[in-house]
């Protein structure tokens, strides 16, 4: 991955990945999304957000050099620009692979006043894990995050899509058995319903697992 990183004259980009370097993951519905997605915009390089979100869903949940390196190649853009535009953005997740479900608690001032942190506390004693750590298991990962303007729910968590709270104790013990039990990945899910928000209905795929 090194010499895509190579600047070369200082007038030009670092080039976008070759082919013969990649181990090319994007499904045919993948492609096919990208291709309706070009159409929304006037130049490839508008694509490069939701085409990140098609492959962290595509490379489930989390945007790996690999994946990172897919979009440069698909969006003819230099490796170094991908990374800068995903590594920006904490709802891409570069940093580390995800578990199957991620905690994410708003930490910001109404959920503070409302109890976040006895529940930062909680999540630590119950999953033995703290912020952007996963259990052994790979089931769980916690995040705290900035507000996810939901005031009316605090102290409020967010997995995948959905927003919960006001959140006890009790309440969050009852969403992780629930997720425990949860088989597909809220992480990925997530990506997807991004994606589906991109696209218009007809683009959208017809398969039940993608819709």
């Amino acid at each position: 991955m090194s010499e895509l990183l190579q600047l070369g004259s200082p007038n030009q980009r670092p080039r976008p990945p070759r082919i013969e370097e990649l181990d090319l993951r994007f499904s045919e519905a993948a492609i096919a999304e990208l291709e309706a997605l070009r159409r929304h915009y006037p130049e490839e390089k508008a694509c490069i957000l939701p085409c990140l979100w098609i492959a962290q869903r595509e490379y489930g949940g989390h945007l790996t050099g690999d994946a990172i390196a897919e979009v440069a190649f698909r969006l003819h853009r230099s490796y170094a620009e991908i990374e800068g535009v995903a590594t920006f953005y904490s709802l891409y997740n570069t940093v580390h692979e995800p578990g199957r479900h991620k905690l994410e608690l708003c930490t910001c001032l109404t959920c503070h006043v409302n109890g976040t942190w006895e529940l930062r506390d909680y999540v630590r004693r119950k999953l033995g894990i703290g912020h952007g750590e996963t259990t052994d298991d790979g089931v769980f990962t916690f995040e705290e995050v900035e507000c996810l303007n939901a005031c009316d729910r605090a102290p409020v968590v967010q997995v995948g899509d959905e927003y919960f709270g006001p959140m006890t104790e009790a309440s969050l013990d009852e969403l992780i058995e629930r997720l425990r039990k949860t088989p597909e990945s809220t992480v990925v899910q997530y990506a997807r319903s991004v994606v589906n928000v991109h696209l218009r209905k007809e683009e959208r795929p017809t398969s039940p697992a993608e819709a």
